[in-house]
């Protein structure tokens, strides 16, 4: 898994459009089917995950991915990026970072460890919340610039 096959520039949205949390799952799906990472199914998934286990992981993120059922519907690793000014409500949660995710294989538990890592500190957090480009959002999260 190299850095610049993740997260794709058109991935990353630094003002998102959804106002609820379906939106927002939909918004970050729609993105990694767009990159050609995953199938549409795989959006279905990611709700199918929501309705069993809330994916909101605290600190403003949420990370909703597909079910282990989905695992066909995906063809590379992937992270889609959507920050909203207006914070999204994730079952009573207040969630500024959407960060979708694919991980063919293993891989999806080494994209959250790596998520985790940027979201537990508050100064990398403080740091995407005052993002205006897709460089400075790539290089809090780590992944260099993108082919």
């Amino acid at each position: 898994m190299t850095s610049t096959s993740v997260l794709a520039d058109s991935s990353i949205v630094l003002n998102g459009s959804a106002r609820t949390r379906d939106e927002a799952i939909n918004e970050a799906g729609r993105l990694l089917v767009a990159t050609g990472a995953v199938d549409a199914a795989y959006v279905d998934s990611m709700h199918e995950r929501e309705q069993s286990v809330s994916t909101f992981m605290g600190n403003g993120l949420a990370i909703p991915h597909g079910t282990n059922d989905a695992k066909d519907s995906i063809r590379r690793s992937a992270m889609s990026f959507v920050r909203y000014p207006d914070p999204v409500d994730w079952n009573g949660n207040e969630t500024k970072f959407v960060v979708g995710i694919a991980g063919a294989g293993g891989e999806h538990l080494g994209l959250l460890s790596k998520l985790a890592t940027v979201f537990t500190d508050a100064d990398k957090v403080a740091q995407l919340e005052r993002a205006t480009t897709i460089a400075e959002v790539r290089d809090v999260i780590g992944e260099g610039r993108s082919e």
